[in-house]
């Protein structure tokens, strides 16, 4: 068994990443089941994921929002990688690590598939740790990408702008009309994107949402966009981003054209360089299996 820590970050590769979930979704579709319980604004999830000929995952989380102002990281738990043929566990594996790689790979799959290739003028929205990680994703993609940073406190906005050097903007409307992608990350519960704000061709991803009373974008952008998420199993009765709009009749589940068990068909492609295209980041147990089975791999080398 080996404890697997945040040290090997150096020997990982984004864009080898995402090849490795595009991957994980040609096997057997995996087996997932996740519980939620909440305690005011403090959540406690436990995700689990068998596919079968990779392994099992089993990965509680805890997302307590007051913990920044205590000095503590808003997410915390633990990532138990288990023998497919055995049960035995592999690895531990950084929690950490596994979210930082998971969340961030999950939306640059997303962005690698739908993002227009000459797409360079990257937005975050956000100042947190998933905005950071998703700057160094997207330039791993697009090495000459301009980034901006929006968020709702300017100091957090210039304060990662500095450390990624990257462009810090106070108006978040043109910021959006200016840009080619945008990804949110933040904690809002009403929507920060407005549909009305994009330029056509602009691909979104969605982060931040992840209860059923969190949403980032508006009905408008979400009618008006071809609609993919990287999961339906763990968005779909889950998450407000998506299931607020459905229950609200703004959006209907066929207007979700693909998730990532689709990637073998083609299905999760862009259309046309008109299009705006919106990709909802839901997590699942079963890219955290496919994550961590990848950083093991990497660890084994």
């Amino acid at each position: 068994m080996q404890i697997i820590g945040p040290e090997i970050e150096p020997r990982l590769d984004w864009l080898a990443l995402t090849d490795a979930l595009a991957h994980g979704h040609e096997l057997p579709r995996a087996e997932i089941a996740d519980s939620f319980l909440y305690r005011g604004k403090d959540t406690l999830l436990t995700r689990s994921a068998w596919i079968d000929g990779l392994g099992m995952a089993v990965k509680p989380a805890t997302i307590f929002p007051g913990n920044p102002d205590r000095g503590a990281p808003l997410v915390n738990g633990a990532v138990n990688l288990l023998d497919d043929a055995t049960g035995q566990l592999r690895a531990l594996v950084d929690f950490h690590l596994v979210t930082k790689w998971k969340t961030a790979g999950d939306s640059l799959l997303s962005a690698r598939r739908l993002a227009r290739p000459d797409a360079r003028r990257v937005l975050v929205i956000g100042a947190g740790t998933v905005a950071e990680s998703m700057v160094h994703a997207y330039r791993a993609l697009i090495p000459d990408a301009q980034v901006s940073i929006w968020n709702r406190s300017p100091a957090g906005a210039e304060a990662l702008a500095q450390r990624v050097s990257a462009k810090a903007v106070r108006d978040l409307e043109p910021a959006v009309r200016d840009a080619e992608i945008i990804a949110t990350a933040t904690m809002a519960t009403q929507p920060v994107l407005l549909g009305e704000w994009l330029s056509p061709g602009t691909h979104v991803d969605l982060i931040g949402a992840f209860r059923p009373d969190m949403r980032e974008a508006d009905d408008e952008l979400l009618r008006n966009a071809r609609l993919f998420v990287d999961s339906r199993a763990t968005t779909l009765g889950h998450i407000g981003e998506i299931q607020i709009p459905l229950d609200e009749g703004a959006i209907r589940e066929s207007d979700i054209h693909a998730d990532f068990y689709d990637l073998p068909a083609g299905a999760y492609s862009r259309r046309s360089d008109h299009e705006i295209t919106v990709a909802k980041n839901g997590g699942g147990a079963h890219l955290d299996l496919m994550t961590a089975a990848w950083i093991l791999s990497v660890a084994e080398g």
